[in-house]
């Protein structure tokens, strides 16, 4: 057999003590073509740019339906000025939703009209609003308050199910027909969906058009970090899942920003929209992953993707003659082709039913918390868009720290112990009297960061656990649960009307059990990418045979000791 330049045959295992088999792995090819060369920089980046405006689509409903003060107007027959009594409500407040019945004719003798000033009813001719923040959101356009109110709710939730349909739409897609061609296809579903909510007459129009842009985003969601992770070798993963998160985070601060320069809704949701126009534009130029294709038996198509990205690199006189064998020894085993595969593979053997099963509560509760905190950042009582900025500057520090960690500590470690510390802060909330609010926010902003530091490492650590051959489905079913979360949240936010305090229990406790759940995944730490479900299950049945001849060793040992004395 030809060895790579460099003289030496490669012959890798899944991990150390793994017995070896003589093929040549994925990242040998990756050495071949450059590791990490322009091209896969050149990648990272033009993937990144959508990033940036994830956040936005997310949570832009914190500014494009904001709720300004609001009071109803008077009835044009009545002559009152701006500036007539509202009457109270239960609070003793000045009720929002109700007027006075003023009469056509005013007689101030007259008890009846007393009786009848005193007299409420719902505000019939509209309201008048505040702008002196906001010039136009949903909320003043289509009236949303009052028995409208859950309405801009209702948007949100449906803006999360989009994701949550596409996740199981786009994940068994993505296995079948490839990563590229679904991701390019969502940019410009998201680009059209997203600029239709823009221009909607309607409200009910708005919401189709939002339940379809988050189809798209989840079909983005899926296949940008898989399709970064397949053209990158194992020890630069890390890297590139963190840059990639760097951005999300960076585009809360964009999202800030924006609403802050850009005070109109319809103009707003049009700026974060039609960018990925251009997205769309770039993205035929990404090849499709040759990992992918070498799993579903397209080696003619795995190998002109490697001499692309070999020209790219600027090794474009590697001989073909080496690609052509390397692939055949790579591929020379039965591997499974094209629909052999479905979702419910995730549940079929014991290792990977493992790793799906905590991954997927990992990412509900997770998400569960985050959203519920990010959702309505008016409850503050502080200003929104420094809000905002803050929690994303915030979330950036976090992630930051965690890139740090992951390349010491693992990425088992960092999952477990950054949601554990996540739900603990938000329990800590709980005994802070309420009037000390600096300090509860404090809590709450420092579990907030533990939640996207998380966030980063199951990025990562999703994308390495599943197969090659069903790492999209296993991706989608993450996202899908990712997506019930963001959906559970506002009702988990509900809850506080019954009991102030039941909200962050809920955020506090799930949580911490689902770091508990993290501590049964296994390690992936300079660990190459499984391609098949048999290394997966080989590499579990390697980890209990290791323990368990372990145990006999160390109580060998004890006994060989406790003889010599």
């Amino acid at each position: 057999m030809m060895t790579p330049a460099g003289g030496k045959s490669r012959r890798p295992s899944l991990a150390p003590g793994i017995p070896t088999t003589p093929t040549i792995s994925f990242g040998d090819l990756l050495e071949e073509v450059g590791s990490m060369g322009p091209f896969q920089i050149f990648s990272v980046l033009l993937l990144s740019l959508p990033v940036l405006l994830l956040a936005s689509h997310n949570l832009v409903q914190n500014f494009s339906a904001a709720s300004p003060e609001h009071k109803c107007r008077l009835s044009p027959f009545n002559n009152a000025s701006d500036g007539h009594p509202m009457p109270l409500d239960h609070s003793q407040l000045p009720d929002r939703c109700r007027r006075f019945v003023h009469q056509m004719a005013r007689d101030s003798n007259s008890s009846l009209d007393k009786d009848r000033g005193a007299e409420t009813e719902p505000c019939h001719d509209g309201w008048l609003y505040d702008n002196s923040t906001f010039s136009s959101t949903l909320v003043t356009e289509w009236d949303l308050v009052c028995n409208l109110q859950p309405l801009k709710n209702l948007a949100q939730s449906l803006f999360m199910a989009g994701v949550l349909v596409g996740a199981f739409i786009f994940g068994d897609l993505s296995d079948r027909f490839g990563r590229r061609l679904i991701l390019i296809w969502s940019l410009l579903l998201v680009a059209v969906m997203g600029s239709g909510a823009a221009l909607s007459a309607g409200f009910a129009t708005y919401c189709v058009f939002r339940f379809l842009s988050g189809v798209g985003i989840s079909g983005f969601l899926l296949n940008y970090i898989c399709l970064s992770l397949e053209w990158v070798p194992t020890r630069y993963r890390a890297t590139v899942i963190a840059t990639q998160s760097y951005c999300s985070t960076a585009g809360q601060v964009l999202l800030a920003g924006l609403a802050y320069g850009i005070r109109n809704w319809r103009w707003l949701q049009l700026a974060i929209s039609a960018p990925f126009f251009c997205f769309f534009a770039y993205s035929w130029w990404l090849p499709e992953s040759a990992r992918w294709l070498l799993a579903n038996n397209k080696h003619e198509a795995a190998l002109r993707n490697l001499k692309h990205v070999a020209r790219i690199n600027g090794k474009a006189a590697t001989g073909e003659t080496v690609f052509l064998e390397m692939l055949e020894t790579q591929v020379g085993s039965n591997t499974p082709g094209k629909g052999a595969h479905s979702c419910l593979d995730l549940f079929r053997t014991p290792a990977l039913r493992r790793i799906s099963c905590c991954l997927m509560f990992i990412s509900f509760s997770m998400n569960m918390t985050y959203f519920g905190l990010s959702m309505d950042l008016s409850v503050f009582g502080l200003n929104v868009f420094l809000m905002q900025l803050f929690f994303g500057a915030v979330d950036l520090l976090a992630k930051m720290g965690c890139a740090l960690m992951l390349s010491f500590f693992g990425r088992r470690t960092i999952q477990a112990a950054s949601l554990v510390l996540a739900g603990a802060f938000l329990l800590l909330t709980l005994p802070v009297p309420p009037e000390m609010v600096l300090v509860r926010m404090a809590f709450v902003v420092l579990g907030k960061g533990c939640l996207a530091a998380s966030s980063m490492c199951l990025y990562l650590y999703g994308g390495e656990l599943f197969p090659t051959v069903i790492r999209q489905t296993g991706t989608s079913f993450i996202t899908a649960m990712a997506r019930l979360g963001g959906i559970v949240a506002p009702l988990v936010l509900m809850s506080g009307g019954y009991q102030p305090f039941l909200p962050l229990v809920i955020f506090g406790i799930v949580p911490i059990i689902s770091g508990i759940s993290a501590g049964f995944l296994p390690e992936m730490l300079k660990v190459p990418l499984m391609d098949t479900i048999e290394q997966i299950e080989e590499r579990a049945s390697w980890k209990s045979k290791a323990i368990s001849e372990e145990k006999p060793q160390k109580i060998m040992g004890h006994v060989i000791q406790s003889t010599r004395f």
